[in-house]
């Protein structure tokens, strides 16, 4: 996967000299971000070598160069998920690609059901821990160039970061949580026996993405911050039927507030 890597890598280099400090991966609903960017280059993921192509409405598929508060930013207009039948490695593939073209920091975010009955449609949500039921993406032969055989999980998302972004959430009177991200593989929207079931095992969110992306940016010593914007409820008694729209439209609703603390976030690395 190393030589492959580097050929991407070498492509993109070839098309931009920009040197990235942060990753941004942008979910369902959230390309609205990429407006903050102040653009240096764009190129069309159909475009790179060895790049997956998204196939889900609302995932545009632009890799995006530019500054955000006079930081150099990578930004994915559109992430790719498992469930569009690509293995996780493939899922994956951007952050390693993104980590040799430079970055240190990976920003995530995405739309998310909310399990935990304190939550709201339309709050957003720090996660500060998930649990993963989605294929491992380091099973498989292992680079010692990419990191650890067996990476530690217990530090995953950066703590300074998370109580930066709470600060800027209160400060700024972002109504704001934290907690637990169970990815899935989706593409079905749960049962009521599947959000309770999330629920009693730990998690406060589930949805379809981000730890993937999350395990090998910090099997790669990226640090990490991710969060949620909820867009649906799976809690007893406030269970209705969800469409892709119905998601698409609270995430875009809502994401002006992420992109606030996003954007102050990565003014003040």
């Amino acid at each position: 996967m190393l030589e492959t890597i580097k050929e991407t890598v070498s492509f993109i280099k070839n098309e931009t000299a920009f040197q990235p400090q942060i990753g941004i991966i942008l979910g369902t609903g959230l390309g609205g971000m990429v407006k903050e960017i102040d653009k240096h280059r764009i190129i069309d993921y159909e475009d790179i070598p060895n790049f997956p192509v998204s196939t889900v409405e609302g995932h545009h598929g632009k890799l995006i160069f530019g500054k955000i508060n006079g930081k150099n930013v990578i930004a994915m207009q559109g992430r790719f998920h498992y469930y569009e039948g690509y293995t996780t490695q493939q899922v994956t593939f951007p952050v390693r690609v993104m980590k040799y073209l430079g970055i240190h920091y990976l920003f995530v975010s995405n739309a998310s059901g909310g399990v935990n009955p304190d939550y709201a449609i339309g709050d957003l949500m720090i996660i500060n821990d998930h649990i993963n039921l989605i294929p491992n993406p380091l099973i498989g032969k292992h680079d010692p160039d990419f990191g650890a055989r067996f990476p530690d999980m217990s530090d995953t998302y950066d703590k300074k970061l998370i109580d930066k972004a709470m600060k800027i959430a209160h400060e700024n009177n972002v109504s704001i949580q934290q907690g637990c991200y169970i990815a899935t593989t989706g593409p079905t929207l749960e049962t009521p026996k599947e959000y309770e079931y999330f629920r009693i095992i730990g998690g406060d969110t589930v949805g379809m993405s981000t730890v993937p992306e999350i395990i090998v940016a910090h099997q790669m010593g990226i640090i990490c911050f991710a969060i949620s914007i909820i867009t649906d409820l799976g809690v007893p008694g406030k269970i209705t039927k969800v469409t892709l729209e119905d998601v698409q439209k609270v995430a875009n609703e809502a994401e002006p507030k992420m992109t606030l603390i996003m954007k102050k976030l990565i003014a003040g690395l």
